[in-house]
Order: C-alpha cells, then structure tokens, then sequence
C-alpha cells in the first residue's frame, strides 16, 4: 500500500498535509482541490481510493497528486494504510465519498484528525447503507420538508462522530433523488472546503 509516483507534491514546510479518500467520481474532492491551491497552510497530499476505476484517480494525474489504492483486505485487518499515512507524513484525513467503514486502527491513529460529509442532516438518515441516493429516496419517501448535509468527525460507528457543521436546503414537492442530490452536492461544494480550513486555522 505504497503512494504511486504520480506525482511529488510533497511539502516541506509546516503546511497541514491533507489525505482525501474517495471512491467514486471525485467532484468533492476536485473543489477541495482547487480552494486549497496555492495555499501555503494546507497541502492536499495524497488521494486516498479504493476503487481502480474511479474518475478521482484522473483529478489525482492532472494535479501531479500521489495516489493510493488500497487492498480491501489490509485495510480492514492490520494497520498498514495507518503506516502509508504517517509515511507521508499526513495530518488530517478527509473522507469526500469515501464509502468504506473506517477502521478502528486508523481512527485510533488520527483522533479527531478525520472528517466525513453526509448528504443528510444527521443524526437522521445516518447508518450503515445510508449514502448517496438511499438518502434522498429516504428523505423524500418520508415526506420531509428539508434536507442538507453534515461534516462531522469520523468515529467508530457509522455516521455518529461529533457534528462540526450542517447547512440546509428545501425539499421540493416535485423532487427526485436526482433533483435533491443536485442541491446537496451545491452544498458540499460550497462548504466543505471552507470548513476544512476552519478546522486547520
């Protein structure tokens, strides 16, 4: 569970360097991307994936950032991804559609340190199996009047970490799953980045 020399933008300066964990298309993670570059206090580091395929892995080879695939085996049992982040000497992990549970190792290693955002407003539509469109279904199958998202910490159960912010948007009588997720990525555009900065100043 080596970084790939995709690229070398390493640091060497006392910039918090940040590992994004992805696994689908990488729209978070572009827009973290592009707020922090430049940025002389934030560095994002490595991008962190679990699937071979994933659009992420492009965005990771056009901004010359190393990359990470993990083996689903050694990232449940035993602490090597652990060692592949303190290898590069990774402060702050933050998880932009990363799907896997968390391992216990990993949170251990980096208390408080990893953060994660819902497309609902937690603690509802939270748990095992509530990501992406299961959520919206949800929200919408139960006739909610609004919906949004959470950053929070990272624990050791699904969805329960410690709340650092939530933004809202309405659910319209006419909404799809489609048209809701619309509106909830806006949000995760607009905030998530800004309050990973928060969090580093």
């Amino acid at each position: 569970m080596k970084a790939d020399t995709i690229g070398t933008n390493f640091l060497k300066d006392k910039s918090t360097r940040v590992a994004i964990f992805a696994s689908g298309a990488g729209s978070n993670a572009q827009k973290i991307i592009d707020y922090f570059a430049g940025d002389d206090k934030i560095n994002i580091s490595l991008i962190v994936c679990n699937k071979p395929n994933a659009c992420v892995l492009k965005i990771a080879a056009f901004h010359n950032i190393p990359v990470v695939l993990l083996e689903k085996e050694l990232f449940f049992k035993g602490d090597a991804c652990v060692r592949t982040l303190k290898e590069n000497n990774i402060h702050l992990v933050v998880l932009a559609g990363f799907l896997w549970k968390i391992p216990f190792p990993l949170i251990a290693a980096y208390p408080n340190k990893i953060i994660n955002i819902h497309p609902a407003l937690l603690p509802k539509y939270g748990g095992k199996g509530m990501y992406g469109h299961h959520v919206h279904q949800a929200v919408i199958a139960n006739g909610e009047k609004e919906s949004g998202i959470t950053i929070h910490y990272v624990n050791e159960h699904f969805d329960e970490g410690e709340q650092i912010f939530q933004a809202t948007c309405p659910v319209m009588p006419d909404d799809t799953p489609e048209t809701l997720a619309d509106r909830i990525h806006q949000l995760e555009h607009a905030h998530f980045a800004p309050i990973i900065a928060s969090i580093v100043m």
